[in-house]
């Protein structure tokens, strides 16, 4: 296969044509498999004796239909391998550090400090979690230079490390899509990404920004709508963020929670349409679903980017933060059950509705039991409240809920791309088998909820794995304290 001809009509032509004159010999051999007997003479005394113009109409139809029918037939979307991007050991922090730097700023009062102390100390984050280098710096550098330098070093790295591990060129890829929300310059990072690997001219490139910590999800969904429509196509999704520009230098205490959570982490996604392309890829992409809550004045303004009373820019974050996604979640889910859970789930459910309806408060809810549909769980690593009321809200156990846990507590919140981190966990652990479904469910500004579906079309084999948890995966699980005291002496 070459992807590099995909556009060619004479190409495209032949494609069809062959496709017709299989349809044609399966559709003969079907009428003709119960008359083994007949021959030329039976054909010709046809010809002569039923009406030639019926005969016409029917080929004509059914050559039609068929066509119509190969054009417009969804492909199916495989993940051929994807990439975690793991920084370089000197960009390792731990809490009592960036609460140091953020001392050495000058910039926060003793109040601001004391609140990001106390989040840091029940976030869930550890200590061996990545900030960027210039933030490192005395003083700190901010500014697009820095942020440029933080997001290039994650994206060009994940990129060059799936293109090594799936065995493509970058002349390969079709279609490519990346979202950052909060740094988006310009040149896009689609461009940026086209110049640096010297993608094809003819590339569909798509740069998605400000749609928050579900954009990966988003990005994907682009991917597969683009592929199920452009056969014998390659597309690299690329999901990352930036803590440079993230990063708040305030006293707005609504602003100061992304200082304590967000590090550094990137990922890049290799899908692919071609039937062949079964055999050598991991997963196939069953579902995408995605929930919009921005009709909703609350939702729309839980997550927010502006600026302080002094100038300072960041990322305001609502109180009823958690009653949104708790909501936006509801709404995604409704939509997901019926398409993923066995009948006498869904029938349990519907009793429930019922019951409630005609004895009101007296019955519970029923929550449905997702580990009936799905064997492992990627839940955004937003923060430690976030999987602490999503666990509740889907009644998840801990064995279920430890990726995204030990994502968090490794490389802290890396916003879209912590879906894979948390999947590259599973497969380090060697958990995901043959004909396993994962669910990945991202949170965003907006409001949004987005869901994906994967069907695993292979063991994953540990020993041939390489990702960001290989080499210390002997190490997890960690027993996560609620509370981590730092020493009073970091403020």
């Amino acid at each position: 296969m070459n992807p590099e001809n995909e556009h060619d009509p004479q190409n495209n032509f032949k494609f069809k044509l062959k496709a017709l004159n299989l349809l044609f010999l399966a559709f003969f051999a079907i009428i003709l498999d119960p008359f083994c007997t007949f021959s030329i003479h039976d054909l010709v005394h046809i010809i002569r004796h039923e009406n030639l113009k019926t005969i016409t109409i029917s080929s004509f139809s059914l050559i039609f239909l068929a066509t119509l029918y190969f054009r417009n037939r969804r492909r199916k979307v495989y993940l051929l391998n994807f990439a975690c991007y793991k920084p370089k050991p000197d960009q390792r922090c731990s809490k009592e550090r960036i609460m140091k730097i953020f001392a050495g700023t000058g910039k926060f009062t003793e109040e601001s400090l004391a609140f990001q102390k106390k989040i840091m100390e029940k976030s869930g984050v550890g200590d061996k979690t990545y900030v960027p280098r210039d933030m490192m710096a005395v003083p700190v550098k901010k500014g697009i230079a820095a942020a440029k330098k933080e997001t290039e070093e994650v994206i060009f790295g994940a990129i060059e490390e799936v293109l090594e591990k799936s065995g493509m060129k970058s002349k390969d890829i079709g279609i490519l899509v990346v979202n950052s929300s909060v740094f988006n310059p310009v040149p896009s990072w689609s461009a940026m990404i086209a110049n640096r690997f010297k993608l094809r001219h003819d590339v569909l490139s798509y740069s998605l920004g400000g749609m928050g910590c579900s954009a990966g999800v988003i990005a994907i969904d682009v991917a597969k709508q683009l592929l199920q429509v452009h056969p014998r196509t390659y597309a690299l999704v690329v999901s990352a963020e930036n803590v440079t520009n993230d990063s708040y230098l305030g006293n707005n205490r609504a602003m100061l929670l992304s200082n304590t959570l967000f590090r550094v982490g990137g990922a890049a996604i290799l899908l692919a349409n071609h039937p062949s392309d079964h055999y050598r890829s991991k997963y196939e992409l069953v579902h995408t679903l995605r929930t919009h809550e921005g009709g909703n004045d609350a939702s729309y303004k839980c997550v927010h980017e502006e600026e302080d009373e002094q100038g300072n820019i960041g990322i305001a974050l609502s109180k009823n933060l958690m009653a949104v996604a708790g909501e936006a979640l509801k709404a995604n889910i409704s939509t997901l059950a019926p398409l993923v859970l066995p009948w006498s789930e869904l029938l349990l459910v519907v009793t429930s509705l019922v019951a409630r309806k005609f004895f009101a408060k007296k019955v519970k809810p029923y929550i449905p039991n997702f580990k009936l549909a799905f064997e492992h769980f990627c839940i955004h690593a937003g923060g430690k409240a976030v999987l602490d009321e999503l666990q509740k809200s889907l009644n998840l156990g801990e064995w279920q809920m430890e990726p995204s846990r030990m994502t968090l507590y490794r490389f802290g919140n890396t916003s879209s791309s912590s879906l894979w981190y948390e999947l590259a966990y599973s497969e380090a652990k060697g958990r995901i088998n043959i004909g396993d479904r994962v669910w990945q469910i991202g949170f965003g500004s907006g409001f949004k909820c987005n869901s994906m579906v994967w069907k695993a079309l292979k063991n994953i084999h540990p020993s041939v794995e390489k990702n960001p948890w290989m080499d210390e995966i002997h190490d997890f699980p960690v027993i996560l304290p609620k509370h981590e005291p730092l020493s009073s002496s970091t403020i």
